[in-house]
């Protein structure tokens, strides 16, 4: 068989989103913005005595790395696309890094609540006006960077389509959410959290010497970043894990494949990455067709950029 021959028969395994080149270059800059304010906080903290926003400076330094896990994970999966050592591609690796760097949100969380508690039994002297000149500067930052992660990119619908013999139909479909860019989005929608609550807690103690709230907050705050890092763990390890991504999906697949007397006997679908889905049913039948004509009834189903078909014919009864 000649080469060229061969060739028409494959196809390249590049499962990346729709959007992953707009993704990497906004989360590049957010890690800038978020990196330069961790520093403008440090250096504020360490001249104004402020352990606040030594604290936060700190804290934000791990938002920084997280993102920075993210943005590298982008131009890794971009890089290794069409290694052949990835079988299904790279389109995962942003989920991994996804649910790494949700860890570590979670692992920041902790941390505030702890710093928070400690606060709340041992108060420390806060120089109120300039914590909440940093800490607004600190918030308009963070809206910032949230605005880059979420314009078009948490929320992104684009289609890709690359097609090869009825075996990619590339479409945004229940399974085209990008865990990593969310995730960098959950970071940056933390910080600028930790933002308000703080120049609340500042305001309340500047006006009403309500010392105590700065503490109360960040516990308060502590407890709402845990609750969004349980859910993109959650989401990222699913994806991990290869749990199907849509069972209304898998019914359309079954449902798409059995006509007449033909069967479904067994049926794995898993997410590839961003919009991109892989199946591979066996089905089974008295009168068995060629693999396209069942890859031809999926045609229609969104989503499903690779499809591999068995089919076993029913032994004659007895």
């Amino acid at each position: 068989m000649r080469s060229h021959s061969m060739q028409a028969w494959q196809h390249r395994h590049d499962f990346l989103g729709a959007a992953h080149d707009r993704h990497e270059r906004q989360t590049w800059i957010v890690v800038g913005l978020t990196a330069t304010m961790m520093v403008a906080e440090i250096v504020a903290g360490t001249i104004y005595g402020s352990m606040a926003l030594l604290a936060d400076g700190w804290h934000m330094s791990t938002h920084a790395a997280a993102l920075a896990i993210s943005a590298l994970a982008y131009r890794l999966a971009r890089k290794h696309a069409n290694d052949v050592r990835f079988s299904f591609g790279t389109g995962k690796i942003g989920e991994l890094a996804g649910f790494a760097s949700a860890i570590i949100l979670a692992l920041i969380a902790l941390l505030i609540g702890y710093e928070s508690a400690i606060r709340l039994f041992n108060p420390v002297a806060i120089r109120f006006d300039e914590a909440v000149l940093v800490a607004a500067i600190g918030l308009v930052v963070n809206l910032v960077s949230a605005w880059l992660l979420s314009a078009g990119g948490g929320h992104d619908h684009a289609h890709h389509a690359h097609h090869h013999d009825d075996d990619h139909h590339d479409h945004d479909h229940g399974h085209g959410h990008d865990s990593n860019i969310r995730v960098a989005f959950a970071h940056v929608a933390a910080d600028a959290l930790t933002s308000v609550l703080a120049i609340l807690a500042l305001l309340g103690g500047r006006f009403y010497g309500w010392t105590w709230l700065d503490a109360v907050i960040g516990i308060v705050g502590a407890l709402i970043i845990l609750r969004w890092s349980y859910g993109l763990i959650a989401t990222s390890a699913a994806t991990l894990l290869d749990t199907v991504p849509d069972r209304k999906v898998a019914s359309d697949i079954v449902r798409s494949l059995e006509v007449g007397g033909d069967r479904v006997s067994d049926l794995h679908l898993w997410r590839l990455g961003p919009g991109h889905a892989g199946v591979i049913a066996s089905v089974i039948s008295h009168d068995p067709k060629a693999p396209d004509t069942y890859k031809a009834r999926l045609a229609g189903i969104p989503g499903l950029s690779h499809v591999t078909i068995e089919v076993h014919r029913c032994p004659p009864v007895a």
